[in-house]
């Protein structure tokens, strides 16, 4: 019995200290778009003694679509997942690189019947399969008219590929206007380069969260995330509580953005 009292006082500290945090956040300290690293799920299977890495891929997917409820609830506009990078497809052993695709377009589908959520794929479907591929498009169709919540899913996503991608395109459309290299020279400026990025148009990252204490940037927003706050949490991906969220957010309304410097 003193057990089971501990436990539910400890349960009742904890929902009115996530409450206060909540209160505290006014709307006009909420980052507008916030980017996650998720990071851990192969550790966290491991610790839980599961035979395959696949099943912290699993809890990890799941933990996203309460980390979405999460960001959507405190009136985020935009959020980025980091799901699979374009070194994942190359570095991944196949069985846990196939299993993970079929979790990624599993949440893909899923996210695409939630909530007013809009689903959009960021990155490059070179070396996806047609499958992953086909749910991420299938996604972005059945969510185009939605006007809530904004979701980027990075799935095939490098940094310094969207970048390179985005200088291809700005040099193919003005080859095709006719355009020549002095003229292309003048034009070039970081906003052009910004609208040919695979989040052309929108916001860059107000706050860029990475789970499992790693302090890296893993390739991810190379660009975006000049002029972001980071937030690094302990806790694996499947771990990762809302007062963790919370405590991130409070720590962004606390800080003085710099440009610059």
């Amino acid at each position: 019995m003193t057990k089971q009292r501990t436990g539910l006082g400890r349960g009742l500290l904890y929902g009115l200290y996530q409450n206060r945090l909540r209160r505290g956040l006014t709307k006009d300290v909420v980052p507008g778009h916030v980017a996650m690293i998720i990071d851990g799920n192969r550790r966290w299977a491991r610790q839980a003694g599961h035979e395959t890495v696949s099943h912290g891929h699993r809890a990890g997917a799941a933990k996203m679509r309460e980390f979405l409820e999460w960001c959507d609830d405190l009136g985020v506009s935009v959020v980025t997942l980091y799901l699979l990078s374009s070194d994942n497809l190359t570095n991944r052993d196949g069985e846990e690189l196939s299993d993970l695709i079929e979790i990624i377009a599993g949440l893909a589908e899923d996210l695409s019947h939630y909530r007013n959520w809009r689903v959009q794929h960021v990155g490059s479907t070179t070396g996806l399969p047609e499958s992953l591929v086909a749910a991420l498009v299938a996604a972005e169709k059945r969510t185009a008219a939605n006007t809530g919540l904004h979701i980027n899913l990075a799935v095939g996503y490098g940094g310094r590929k969207e970048i390179t991608d985005a200088m291809r395109s700005i040099v193919a459309a003005h080859h095709a206007d006719g355009g020549s290299l002095e003229t292309l020279a003048d034009l070039l400026t970081p906003d052009l380069i910004g609208e040919h990025l695979y989040t052309g148009g929108q916001p860059d990252p107000d706050l860029v969260i990475r789970t499992s204490g790693e302090q890296r940037l893993s390739d991810f927003m190379l660009w975006q995330s000049a002029h972001s706050e980071f937030y690094f949490v302990e806790a694996l991906g499947p771990d990762l509580r809302e007062v963790d969220f919370l405590r991130a957010v409070r720590d962004y309304s606390r800080r003085q953005r710099r440009y610059g410097g």
